[in-house]
């Protein structure tokens, strides 16, 4: 279908990935990008806040140098009584990997032979896309095939409105050039829960606010635990089913104040209060595009909308925020459209990860869904204390977590909690998509010592005869 015009509206993961595979089958494609190519997700989401994590964890890691036998001395001589963190220069760092990230994808789609346009499009009907072009003027394009890929975009109270100095959205944090003094952190889910971790570990005093009973509501109740112990011990203030009223300043202070009268003062504020669909204006209605709750775009499993030619793919479509998600819903979009060979989004063998310390990844089924009765599952968890390789570098927190269906032994879900668990759940992700069994995982071998040695032996524990 080499003759296929292709416009893909929003250069984020889901955009750009799109092209790429686009290209590749021979269509014409075109990005309508407006905030820069690699999206929210190179420029003020993943990438930013993974590299920020990154200055964290080796702030981390020095904090417990003397464990393992390291000191460090002053210029006297004399041992070294603390470490500082160099805010701003973290944040220049920060801005510049994702300004090189985004110009790195922008030469790959340039190689591919896409067309890139600096504007803001929007439908005008299902085969035509109005770009209202950064320099002035308006372009239209002809396409036989559309992919919305807008992203989302902070969400904010009337109560609680950022001021881009000291009541910030996580997208406004890479501004700062002074180490906060007190830090409220107002949400605790994923992204709460990761910015709260890593200023902790960059040495800064932290409340964080949460309204539910725990950290991190939606992952493993275990996994939770893990990280809101460690969390607590390292000094920081979680305040539980406390939620916000709403965020003020005056002056230096920013005050947050709760629903039950309570008030928690700090320096500066970050609001991680979920996200909104980047889906208004963009002629959805009027070219038949369903959306659903808040603004999100309805897809189905091969990306498509209620409209003919028009698909969807990342975060406006509400599915699961997850970059690695949003790029595979690009890809089979254009593989869909273009004939090739496809697959549906299949959201069993996603995995995710949250980068706090320790990290939590997991994959599958989980441990919630089989309390329900949604699956039947063995669950076996090992906890990190117990792997030599853990005890070399002083890791006691964590565990692994492996879930099996009782009659196949087929490998359905996991868990791994722990240093770079986004790494270390790569090989049960694999047992998952391939429907390996407990067994098969447990014999591959694993190099001694390593933590993945506790992956193959709770595999050898759910082991029947």
């Amino acid at each position: 279908m080499a003759d296929e015009r292709v416009v893909i509206i929003g250069g984020g993961p889901g955009g750009y990935e799109a092209a790429h595979v686009a290209a590749q089958l021979g269509a014409e494609v075109t990005i309508v990008d407006t905030d820069g190519v690699g999206g929210s997700a190179v420029l003020t989401d993943c990438v930013p806040s993974k590299t920020l994590i990154a200055t964290a964890e080796v702030m981390s890691e020095l904090a417990g140098a003397a464990e393992l036998g390291v000191t460090f001395l002053d210029a006297g001589g004399d041992a070294a009584t603390s470490i500082r963190v160099d805010l701003a220069r973290v944040n220049k760092r920060v801005k510049q990997l994702a300004a090189d990230q985004s110009s790195d994808i922008e030469r790959r789609l340039t190689r591919d032979g896409v067309t890139l346009v600096h504007g803001r499009g929007r439908l005008d009907g299902p085969g035509r896309v109005v770009a209202s072009l950064a320099d002035g003027g308006e372009r239209t394009l002809e396409a036989d095939a559309v992919l919305v890929a807008t992203g989302a975009a902070p969400r904010t109270l009337p109560t609680a409105q950022p001021d881009g100095e000291r009541i910030l959205t996580w997208e406004q944090v890479y501004d700062l050039t002074e180490v906060p003094t007190e830090l409220i952190v107002v949400g605790s889910g994923v992204t709460g829960a990761e910015f709260a971790s890593a200023y902790l570990n960059l040495g800064i005093p932290v409340t964080l606010v949460s309204s539910r009973d725990r950290v991190l509501p939606g992952e493993d109740a275990d996994a939770a635990k893990v990280l809101e112990d460690v969390l607590t011990r390292r000094g920081m203030n979680v305040l539980s089913k406390s939620r916000m009223e709403s965020v003020t300043r005056d002056g230096d202070v920013v005050t947050v104040t709760l629903t039950d009268g309570r008030t928690v003062q700090g320096s500066h504020c970050i609001l991680a209060l979920g996200s909104v669909p980047n889906t208004e204006d963009l002629g959805l209605e009027e070219a038949g595009v369903v959306t659903k709750n808040g603004g999100f775009v309805n897809v189905d499993r091969v990306s498509r909308t209620s409209a003919r030619g028009v698909y969807a793919a990342g975060d406006c479509t509400g599915v699961l925020m997850l970059a690695s998600v949003a790029a595979m819903q690009g890809r089979i979009a254009m593989w869909h459209f273009l004939g090739d060979t496809v697959h549906p989004l299949d959201l069993k063998t996603v995995s995710s990860n949250v980068f706090t310390a320790p990290e939590i990844a997991t994959v599958g089924w989980s441990q919630q869904a089989v309390d329900a009765g949604e699956i039947q599952a063995e669950v076996v968890m090992l906890p990190l204390s117990g792997n030599p390789r853990a005890k070399m570098q002083g890791v006691r927190d964590g565990f692994v977590k492996l879930l099996c269906r009782p009659g196949t032994g087929n490998v359905v879900g996991g868990v791994v909690v722990g240093p770079r668990a986004s790494e270390l759940i790569h090989p049960v992700s694999i047992a998952v998509a391939e429907s390996l069994t407990a067994d098969q995982l447990a014999q591959a071998f694993t190099v001694y010592p390593s933590m993945s040695g506790s992956l193959a032996e709770a595999a050898r524990r759910l082991h029947r005869i």
